[in-house]
């Protein structure tokens, strides 16, 4: 499967002239339109999003989501939601070398190929999770821990038997939404129109097509890989909300019960706000929430053709059925 190079020089996120604030809910009516912002959330003094010809804020353009700041709390930073200057410098000098290091960091692709990115958050984070307070995803209940073990198992024990017990990624299928900063492809492309949004991800390029009319969701549950999506604008925020999942597909081993809240909020003229609530009680022991900034790039989206030249799968089930062979001729 192809991937490329990004090119140029890599954009580093911030917001100018903007102190970082404390991780809590605020309010900002004259930037915001009145809404509870992410938590976290900075924004320019006296400053306002541009319009749509229809009077909502202009989303429209190709955003980056590339960031150093891990999703989860490291233990070693236990109870310490921001670094101060000097550990986020250290730590960023440690990731990039254990980044760059095949051994500790193993890659199918070679390391120049890799997108990471290279700076934490602007107000230094110690992780994308906001809620629970301790930066860690909630525990799995009984039943999802059930469930993984089982999935464990069934991949022991089928590792290879057909294209259907391998990922959904390395069949091609979808990565899922939502998509969280990675190594390659960490660009969104936003339309918009007055009765619909669009969310297109680079990678492996999936599309979500959002009303915002109003509509009722599917009458029938009709599952959906990407869920069954409504947006609505509550002030200045786009608010996605879905439902209905695909269980195979659904965010982090989530199952048909999952229910997820996007937030965009555009909070300057190069950064979106993208705050991310998901909430499955058979999976999760309590519903948690993440927010990570997107800054504005002139870059171009790239077409990620997954199918085209998709060796990796064909070998893994070519080299599985010579093993195959191999150990049938081993007992005759």
């Amino acid at each position: 499967m192809t991937v490329r190079e990004r090119v140029g020089s890599i954009r580093l996120v911030a917001v100018a002239a903007v102190a970082a604030m404390t991780v809590a809910s605020v309010l900002v009516s004259s930037a915001a339109g009145g809404q509870s912002l992410p938590e976290g959330a900075d924004i320019q003094p006296g400053w306002t999003p541009p319009r749509t010809a229809w009077g909502v804020p202009d989303l429209q353009g190709v955003w980056d989501y590339r960031t150093m700041t891990p999703l989860q709390r490291p233990r070693e930073f236990a109870g310490k939601t921001f670094l101060t200057d000097e550990e986020a410098a250290a730590y960023r000098v440690r990731t990039l070398a254990e980044q760059a290091d095949y051994d500790r960091a193993p890659s199918v692709h070679a390391k120049w190929w890799l997108d990471y990115g290279t700076e934490l958050t602007a107000d230094k984070r110690t992780s994308l999770i906001i809620d629970p307070p301790d930066g860690r995803i909630p525990s799995l209940t009984p039943a999802a821990r059930r469930r993984s073990a089982a999935t464990a198992e069934r991949r022991r024990a089928h590792a290879a038997d057909a294209a259907e017990y391998r990922s959904l990624t390395e069949r091609c299928l979808t990565f899922g939404t939502p998509r969280l900063p990675g190594a390659y492809n960490n660009n969104y492309l936003i339309l918009q129109t007055p009765g619909y949004v669009v969310i297109h991800s680079e990678m492996i390029h999936d599309t979500r097509v959002v009303p915002l009319d109003g509509r009722p969701s599917l009458a029938s549950p009709i599952p959906q890989w990407h869920g069954d999506a409504r947006g609505r604008w509550d002030g200045d925020t786009l608010v996605v909300e879905s439902i209905n999942y695909v269980p195979k597909g659904a965010f982090r081993g989530a199952t048909a019960r999952l229910r997820l809240v996007e937030r965009f909020t555009r909070v300057g003229p190069d950064t979106i706000h993208y705050e991310i609530t998901a909430d499955d009680p058979a999976t999760w022991t309590s519903s948690w929430a993440m927010m990570f900034p997107m800054a504005k790039t002139e870059q171009p989206m790239f077409e990620y053709a997954c199918h085209e030249g998709n060796y990796g799968l064909e070998n893994i089930l070519g080299n599985a059925r010579a093993e195959d062979r191999a150990s049938a001729a081993t007992d005759k």
